[in-house]
């Protein structure tokens, strides 16, 4: 039997959805009928919005897609206006304020308390600069991602940038291709560092050379079926496919319309290619997708360079894309750390100015939640180095401050166990204060995410941390899960998960205290990952250690039974929020 959410898909979905969006607008929050609460919200992902949770209600979110992170000259500035103007509600963060942008792990931004009031003007606003929140959320193609300087990247083999902007205006708004089982996630990269992170998409294209009529082509190698998400993470799968630049969307369109009709519509969980992979195997599925899905002969997979795959590996090399690089025009691409990824309006507004100022005014965002200027000439990498904004944004910071990504948590999000961006700040702070790596360790990426939905993409970190709750001292207080030894690169490895629910506030401790057995026990200049593959998880969970600190979590309590978690009166009956006739708040569930 269908779903409840197959059932809303088939009443309405897809482009049809806006019309509808745009009535609610016009008459306001109170419009939509309290019954079709959970119906409206799933459609309206769709368009990149989803409800924030309890306590906020008639606040959303609103994502929009930045295919392979590109913000092209002009975009950012739109992007801090309408954060400026729309983006403030009622609740004001101790550290980043009332008003801002969040780059994510998919090289989109997101922002929090948009009315649904105020959907249109923003629109209009977004499309005229050329951009939308089109399929940035919901049951379809999801933002391609990428390296984000695909085209100027000295070190690509192919240019994928060409390929994603197909991609994107071929299956962005495709009726063939709106309503599938689950979200589709794709990977398109032509780097010799593997920045796309093809692993852990659901479709990936990776550079790879092929003799095709005796000659040497330059292309792609396809993987499906990888994912993070619920604990049942998955590495794609090799299908043995190798496809040129002109037919990346046709095989795309084939796997793509594969997964429409034959993934699991009778339930979510099980909803994601990953788990049809797991059924057929990898060769059914290419055999499926030459049989029924596209009108010429797949190549057999060519010779891939993931042996040079560096981003995320916890070895030397390019493991990200922060600080300065040389493009193949001879300019320069400067990458700046943002901590979580989440940055004011007035910088963002700034970083625009910085980024017209120096470079060509391009923006890019990478999945590190870090962002990048492009097309800096030689002449001018001075002067952008002695801004005053990259004092806080810097191209060379720490270990612990480059190496953060956290998720949203219960700041907004409804499945959210633990808060997240404020303390993984704080977290990289005292980190950055007290805990020596060894000297020859430049980047320790440690994840948080607030729950098993893995949004942080916590298990490939050095360091994995995922929102649970615990007691102390007889009460309940936030507390998270350890997991150590994730990354990518030529072998790719997820995190295992060592220690469980450990009190928010002894984390760090614990962190320092695994770190220093690190020093003192890794064997001839091993990285972390090696370190921890040499370690069965008792002796792990040795090293990890909690102990409390200096360190001062202002997060203990539940966070999840909170409005606003930085409120001063957090309790969920303060909410300003409109109330229900019966005053009766969602379930986390909606």
């Amino acid at each position: 039997m269908p779903t409840d959410v197959e059932r809303w898909k088939s009443e309405v979905y897809g482009n049809e959805i806006r019309e509808h969006l745009y009535e609610f607008a016009e008459e306001g929050w109170e419009s939509i009928p309290e019954d079709e609460h959970d119906a409206w919200f799933e459609r309206f992902k769709w368009w990149g919005l989803y409800h924030q949770r309890n306590g906020q209600e008639s606040y959303f979110m609103m994502r929009i897609g930045t295919p392979n992170g590109v913000l092209e000259p002009g975009q950012l500035r739109v992007v801090g206006e309408i954060a400026d103007e729309y983006a403030r509600g009622p609740g004001t963060n101790p550290i980043f304020g009332d008003a801002y942008a969040d780059w994510t792990t998919r090289q989109s931004i997101q922002l929090h308390w948009i009315r649904i009031e105020d959907v249109p003007e923003i629109f209009e606003k977004l499309e005229e600069n050329g951009m939308s929140t089109q399929q940035a959320c919901g049951d379809s193609w999801r933002n391609i991602v990428g390296n984000p300087v695909a085209g100027k990247d000295a070190q690509e083999v192919v240019d994928a940038w060409p390929v994603i902007q197909d991609l994107n205006e071929e299956f962005k708004g495709n009726e063939d291709h709106s309503n599938l089982p689950r979200k589709w996630k794709v990977s398109v990269t032509g780097s010799a560092d593997g920045s796309g992170q093809g692993d852990i998409n659901d479709l990936a294209f990776e550079p790879a050379y092929k003799e095709v009529d005796g000659e040497e082509q330059v292309g792609f190698n396809v993987r499906v079926g990888g994912g993070l998400a619920r604990n049942e993470e998955r590495f794609a799968r090799d299908i043995d496919v190798w496809v040129a630049p002109d037919d990346v969307s046709a095989v795309a369109g084939g796997l793509s319309a594969l997964f429409r009709d034959n993934g699991d519509r009778e339930n979510r969980y099980n909803a994601r290619i990953k788990f049809l992979v797991d059924e057929w195997g990898p060769e059914k599925v290419r055999n499926t997708l030459q049989e029924e899905y596209v009108d010429f002969d797949l190549e057999t997979a060519g010779r891939d360079v993931r042996e040079e795959y560096t981003y995320n590996a916890g070895n030397g090399g390019r493991n990200d894309l922060i600080g300065v690089h040389e493009q193949k025009d001879g300019n320069y691409f400067v990458g700046l750390n943002v901590l979580v990824g989440r940055m004011g309006a007035d910088d963002v507004l700034e970083l625009a100015d910085v980024a017209d100022e120096y470079g060509s005014g391009e923006v890019r965002l990478s999945q590190r939640q870090n962002v990048i200027i492009t097309d800096v000439p030689e002449e001018n990498l001075d002067a952008l180095l002695e801004e005053d904004l990259l004092d806080h944004y810097s191209p060379d910071p720490s270990p612990f401050m480059r190496g953060s990504v956290a998720c949203t948590g219960t700041e907004y999000c409804s499945l959210s166990i633990v808060e997240t961006k404020n303390r993984q700040v704080r977290y990289a702070r005292w980190l950055k204060e007290n805990v020596d790596l060894p000297e020859d360790i430049d980047q320790f990426h440690i994840h948080l995410s607030g729950c098993t939905a893995s949004c942080a993409q916590p298990q490939i970190a050095d360091i994995s941390l995922r929102g649970m709750k615990t007691r102390k001292d007889g009460e309940p207080v936030e507390a998270l899960d350890i997991g150590l030894g994730g990354g990518l690169g030529e072998e790719p490895q997820f995190a295992r998960w060592v220690t469980q629910r450990v009190p928010a506030d002894e984390v760090p401790g614990a962190i320092s205290n695994l770190i220093d057995a690190f020093a003192e026990g890794r064997e001839d200049g091993e990285n972390f990952r090696e370190f921890v593959g040499r370690h069965d998880d008792e002796e792990l969970d040795e090293y990890v250690e909690p102990e409390e600190t200096d360190y001062e979590d202002p997060m203990m309590h539940n966070t999840k039974m909170t409005w606003y978690p930085y409120a001063d009166d957090d309790d969920m009956g303060s909410s300003p929020a409109p109330a229900y006739p019966d005053d009766t708040p969602m379930s986390a569930d909606d």
